[in-house]
């Protein structure tokens, strides 16, 4: 695809780019917790976007965009919320700009295999892929964490979706066979190993769509900072779900509606189960590490209520299966994959169950992914 993605630049526009590879991520469990201060445990996959760019000399940006087969250019004088993809990019410029760094016109192709929608972060990788690329073209010096925080006000502010610093975080940070420990609060990081060679991490995507920019993911947000200000009256030093624990919550159940309750219980739960988690992963017990996923799981679904029938169902399948040492939905919710981690010797076996009963319930074949843990974005001289 690198190959291609050049190929194509330089048919389109008769001069050698510099390539940048920008990945998707996973997340293995930590969910909804980062815009609540908490924690979280991504890793980049090998599923990617890639960019070939070169600057054009003048002050328009065009950017041909392979999965759609279209062109579409802007003005560096006028960046502002546009529909469509292109709107991932231009919020990254926007974001440049308003920090007084250089734009000049530039000329890209943009390609990719991170499926939409799937809960790769495949926007994440968009935004990260331009921020790196145009650091390196025009040496402003950033370091990773601020390229990541430049993509999420991007987000913020163009797609107008309240995400999180993770998906930004993983896709600019990840390093092959580990994962991160992300504290969203302090913004520090800690690496663990994921290097366990008997399993594979099989992402299978619901095929049903979901779009994060949904009024969905903004509603949770807002009823966990409904839970906060209530928790506030009684504990002031709580500033975020990350400081309270459950007597607290408990404290102010009768003025919370039972949604809000729920979102928040899952919640605490949740920021808990991450730190149980890399203690886990320390001692190599792949198999308690797994029932921690499925209980996540039950959470997002009964508590949160982010997930759907045909996620529900895909896990359900999973339980049955003593090849999986867990499995859960994966990113926002409302539709997208689950991830699984199955017997590298019984993958084949488990894709072939998935497909066939899944086939059988809703009629429709659901996309499976073996993937591995691979590096963050990386510039391709």
């Amino acid at each position: 695809m690198i190959q291609e993605t050049r190929e194509q630049f330089i048919h389109l526009f008769e001069k050698e780019p510099l390539m940048v590879v920008s990945p998707g991520r996973i997340n293995l469990i930590g969910e909804h917790t980062d815009y609540n201060d908490g924690f979280v445990l991504p890793a980049a996959i090998d599923k990617k976007i890639v960019y070939a760019i070169a600057l054009n000399n003048t002050q328009q940006c065009n950017v041909h965009a392979v999965f759609t087969n279209e062109t579409v250019s802007f003005s560096l004088d006028e960046v502002k919320p546009t529909p469509g993809w292109i709107n991932y990019l231009m919020g990254v410029v926007y974001q440049l700009q308003e920090r007084g760094l250089p734009v000049q016109g530039f000329d890209c192709v943009l390609a990719g295999d991170i499926p939409v929608g799937a809960g790769m972060s495949s926007s994440a990788a968009v935004e990260g892929g331009l921020v790196a690329a145009l650091d390196h073209i025009f040496a402003y010096g950033l370091d990773r964490m601020q390229m990541a925080l430049i993509g999420q006000k991007a987000e913020h502010t163009f797609p107008g979706v309240k995400c999180g610093i993770m998906d930004q975080f993983a896709n600019l940070h990840g390093k092959k066979d580990q994962v991160m420990r992300l504290d969203c609060r302090s913004l520090e990081f800690e690496y663990f190993p994921f290097s366990f060679p008997d399993y594979k991490i099989v992402l299978c995507n619901s095929m049903v769509h979901h779009s994060l920019a949904s009024s969905e993911y903004n509603v949770r947000r807002q009823q966990c900072e409904e839970g906060v200000k209530a928790i506030q009256a009684n504990h002031p030093v709580v500033k975020s779900l990350r400081d309270a624990d459950m007597n607290m919550l408990n404290e102010v159940r009768a003025q919370l509606s039972s949604k809000v309750y729920d979102r928040c219980n899952y919640v605490i739960a949740e920021i808990q189960r991450v730190q149980d988690a890399t203690a886990l992963l320390r001692k190599g017990d792949l198999q308690q590490f797994g029932e921690l996923m499925y209980a996540t799981h039950e959470g997002l679904s009964k508590l949160y209520e982010v997930s759907c029938p045909e996620l529900d169902f895909l896990v359900s399948l999973a339980r049955e299966r003593k090849e999986v040492a867990g499995a859960r939905v994966m990113g926002g919710g409302f539709g997208g994959c689950t991830i699984n981690l199955v017997k590298s010797d019984q993958v084949d076996e488990y894709v072939s169950f998935i497909k066939s009963r899944y086939q059988d319930q809703y009629g429709k074949e659901p996309e499976v992914y073996v993937t591995i843990i691979e590096e963050g974005v990386s510039i391709i001289d």
